[in-house]
This record gives C-alpha cells, structure tokens and sequence, in this order.
C-alpha cells in the first residue's frame, strides 16, 4: 500500500524513536510543517546530499514547538517513526512530495545473547563517556533503533541501520558499532594518559 508523502530532505538520519531538534526557515517548509501541525499530519525526513536523495527515509512527528517567531520561522523538535521507501517522486507542491510505501521488518527473531551483548558494549560506552543516559527496555521490538538513537554513529552508519531489514543483522551491526565506539575512546584515553606521563612508565621512588 503507497500513499503520498511531503518530504523535508536533509542531509541528516532521523532513525525510528530517535528525536531531534529542526530549524524551520525556508519558505515551502514552513508550508509543510504547518500543514502537519494543523492537521495532525507527519511528513517525511529522508537523506539528501551530494550523492543524492535515499531511497529510504523516516515518517517524523512534530511532538513540540520549542519557538514560533512572527516571520514564520519555528524551533521544533520530532520523533523518528515508521521507515518508508520512496516508489515515485511527485509534484504539485511548493515542497517535494513522493509516493512512499512502508519498510517492514523480516520475519526473524533475534538471539537474547545477541542483545544483551549489545546492552553491555552499550553500558561500557556510556561508563567511559560518562554520559548520564537512559538505558532502553530490553524487550523493545526497536531496541536497535533506540540503542542507535543513543549514539552519534554519523550519517552514512545511520542510514545503513536505516536500511537493513533483518533484526538480528541490525543488532549485530550496531554491536559491532558501539564495540568500535568504545574500543575507540578506551584507546584515547590510554594514549592521552601516556602522553602526560612523556611516554614513559613512572617508577616508584626508593624511598616511596
């Protein structure tokens, strides 16, 4: 089932569960995100960049205006929701519009080793951050995503994430993600460390 979709393209990654924050300035833009407001409406945010725009994107909810300023410009924040893939670009707006059809999961089941590996890399992650961050619910169908969404991984991961269709190949992905991740500032600091110390081992003192 295809239905049609106004799209906002940007050269960002809204995963499913994640929020973030949008500027709204341009023009044909303020015309979609105030139609959405008023009637309830999501639209759909999707990567754009110099290599093009992605085949899939994200449905986005508006779930808060942080600011509305009298030339129409908005600070708003939205929810990644469903995933869609665009079947046909369209027009007739000021802003792009596509006919979309859904992304759906493949029907696998996911090893519980598999995920709870994934909630411990992700706990070792935040432990060297330090970051005070909620941990998701283990039993979440999204987990992946919402682990994801908790972890600034860059675009082009993101959209990868994005596009995998298998549940247990995503939480094997994303483990390996957050393993490199962490692995990653583990070793900064030990270098960061030495480097205090010029390099070298200090040896205790004779008398110490």
């Amino acid at each position: 089932m295809t239905d049609d979709l106004g799209l906002f393209p940007l050269d960002l990654v809204l995963l499913p569960t994640e929020r973030i924050p949008l500027h709204i300035f341009e023009e044909r833009y303020k015309e979609l995100i105030g139609e959405c407001l008023r009637e309830g409406r999501d639209f759909g945010l999707v990567r754009s960049s110099d290599a093009g725009m992605a085949e899939i994107g994200t449905r986005a909810t508006v779930t808060e205006v942080l600011q509305e300023l009298p030339d129409g410009r908005m600070n708003i924040v939205v929810e990644g929701g469903d995933r869609f893939r665009i079947v046909d670009l369209t027009d007739g707006r000021a802003f792009q519009t596509a006919e979309v059809e859904p992304v759906d999961d493949d029907a696998d089941d996911v090893d519980p080793d598999d995920v709870e590996r994934a909630l411990q890399v992700f706990r070792r992650l935040v432990e060297l951050t330090a970051t005070e961050i909620d941990e998701p619910d283990a039993g979440s169908p999204l987990l992946a995503f919402e682990l994801a969404a908790r972890v600034d991984f860059g675009t082009d991961l993101k959209q990868e994430l994005l596009e995998l269709t298998s549940s247990q190949e995503r939480i094997e992905r994303l483990t390996e993600l957050l393993e490199r991740a962490a692995d990653a500032i583990a070793l900064e600091r030990e270098v960061t460390e030495r480097a205090s110390r010029n390099g070298k081992v200090t040896p205790l003192r004779p008398d110490s």
